[in-house]
């Protein structure tokens, strides 16, 4: 099983690249590290507030893959300096 999130963010605070880039570094690290998923971010790179990440994640069960992208989208959701937009997730077999 496969899953592919796409994650559009509003960064608020920022009011430059440096600072989106280290909000945006930082979630995507949370993301590799507790999940061990791919991340990266896809779209909006020279805008200040705005962001799009990606993630993808291979399981055997779709429950648990389910969960964990549940999850992921959660802890994105909750970073500080970050309101979620939208979050599309896709899942294959």
């Amino acid at each position: 099983m496969i899953a592919g999130a796409r994650i559009q963010l509003f960064l608020p605070a920022c009011q430059n690249l440096k600072e989106k880039r280290a909000i945006v570094k930082s979630v995507l690290g949370k993301l590799r590290s507790r999940f061990h998923v791919s991340a990266a971010e896809l779209a909006y790179q020279e805008q200040w507030q705005r962001a799009e990440i990606g993630i993808a994640a291979v399981a055997n069960e779709m429950s648990f893959l389910a969960n964990q992208m549940r999850a992921m989208i959660r802890l994105v959701e909750n970073h500080p300096g970050v309101e979620l937009i939208q979050a599309d997730t896709e899942y294959y077999e």
